[in-house]
């Protein structure tokens, strides 16, 4: 149950990006729920990839470059998804910020497991 509602609000997480962001285009829910799974899924083997290689760049910068992983794994999620645009880097890297900034909102808010 858990994952669906991350999966939900990640999908919820893009649809809010659209408006923020110019030229971060989602067409709808359906584009925005089949991105959220491919972000995810090039988060969990490209992302962790990129960022293994790109380690000492990202402690040089204090974790700044991790936001310029993000916004590649978002570019390469737009190959791969119909209704889900980048126009450019800017907008991908200002996204990524932008959606690190509402994941983590969605996360502060959502209750905290009770542990038996």
């Amino acid at each position: 149950m858990r994952m669906l509602v991350n999966w939900l609000l990640s999908a919820i997480a893009l649809l809010i990006v659209t408006y923020i962001v110019p030229g971060f285009q989602v067409s709808g829910i359906f584009s925005a729920l089949i991105a959220a799974v491919v972000i995810g899924l090039f988060n969990a083997t490209i992302g962790l990839f990129l960022k293994v290689i790109t380690f000492p760049l990202t402690v040089l910068t204090l974790g700044i470059f991790w936001f310029v992983v993000n916004a590649i794994v978002l570019k390469l999620a737009t190959i791969f998804v119909p209704g889900f645009q980048i126009n450019g880097f800017m907008p991908a890297l200002l996204g990524a910020i932008i959606l690190s900034v509402i994941n983590m909102i969605f996360r502060w808010l959502m209750p905290r497991r009770q542990e038996d």
